[in-house]
């Protein structure tokens, strides 16, 4: 499978953290947490992807709201799962 832009690591730590406006050490506890997992270099460098930024964003605006980050956790996973049921009500509609 080749990986699309999206997903693919290309930022920094350092420049990520500066994109979304979030410590460094929060990025790794988010990824301790299983909240995200960025692509690694063989080094062990992590590498976020346009779609890691977005779901460190959606982290951030949740936070805001007074979440913490067990309910994070669960609006995520929540909301990866309302995709994918959309996704198969989307195709289920194509074989009508």
């Amino acid at each position: 499978m080749v990986a699309s832009k999206d997903n693919q690591g290309v930022y920094s730590i350092s420049v990520t953290a500066r994109m979304v406006g979030m410590e460094q050490h929060n990025l790794r506890q988010y990824e301790s947490r299983g909240l995200l997992e960025p692509d690694r270099t063989s080094g062990g460098t992590r590498l976020y992807s346009d779609r890691d930024v977005a779901v460190l964003r959606r982290i951030g605006e949740l936070l805001a709201e007074g979440l913490n980050l067990a309910g994070v956790r669960l609006v995520l996973q929540l909301e990866a799962r309302n995709r994918h049921l959309r996704r198969q009500m989307d195709r289920l509609k194509g074989q009508t």
